[in-house]
């Protein structure tokens, strides 16, 4: 479970009653898949002909841009749910990244799911003893992409949900 039991208002959007601003939505998706791509690679090298996670990151940026609705965004962060389920390790997690990035232009607070199921992978994918450090490199990495309009945001979001997704952001 990574979604909060009470919704942080500053991640709903004005219109449906918090204070998320349209144009820090797109930034968190934009971001969550950045974080999710930077990861596909493991899922990719275990199925390299299932393309469902990759194309939920390519929707959740065309939802970015305005392109498509979040529904088809959301459908597709399903697909790439379905891609994780018979595997394990950093490929599944790289799968889940891709569909809580997908996820976000329907719930901005998957921005964080991305993220943690990133650092997932990477200290799954790392050698014996190394997991730790290459979850911290990879959490250091998805800071350093942080565009500064939502830079607080995140950290802030990662401070307070950091327990529920696995502590993947002592970094």
């Amino acid at each position: 479970m990574i979604l909060p039991k009470i919704r942080d208002p500053r991640f709903i959007t004005v219109r449906r009653g918090g204070t998320l601003e349209d144009d820090d939505h797109r930034l968190l998706a934009i971001w969550a898949a950045d974080c999710a791509e930077h990861v596909l690679h493991h899922f990719e090298r275990a199925r390299p002909t299932d393309d469902r996670p990759r194309r939920a990151i390519e929707l959740g940026r065309a939802w970015a841009r305005g392109e498509i609705p979040w529904a088809e965004a959301r459908t597709a962060a399903g697909h790439a749910n379905a891609a994780a389920r018979d595997l394990s390790g950093p490929a599944r997690h790289a799968a889940y990244a891709a569909g809580q990035a997908a996820a976000v232009g329907h719930v901005a607070a998957h921005e964080l799911g991305a993220a943690a199921y990133a650092i997932r992978a990477a200290r799954a994918a790392a050698p014996d003893g190394e997991g730790e450090a290459a979850g911290r490199l990879e959490c250091q990495w998805q800071r350093a992409q942080l565009p500064h309009e939502i830079r607080e945001l995140v950290l802030d979001d990662q401070r307070l949900r950091n327990a529920l997704c696995w502590f993947a952001f002592d970094c």
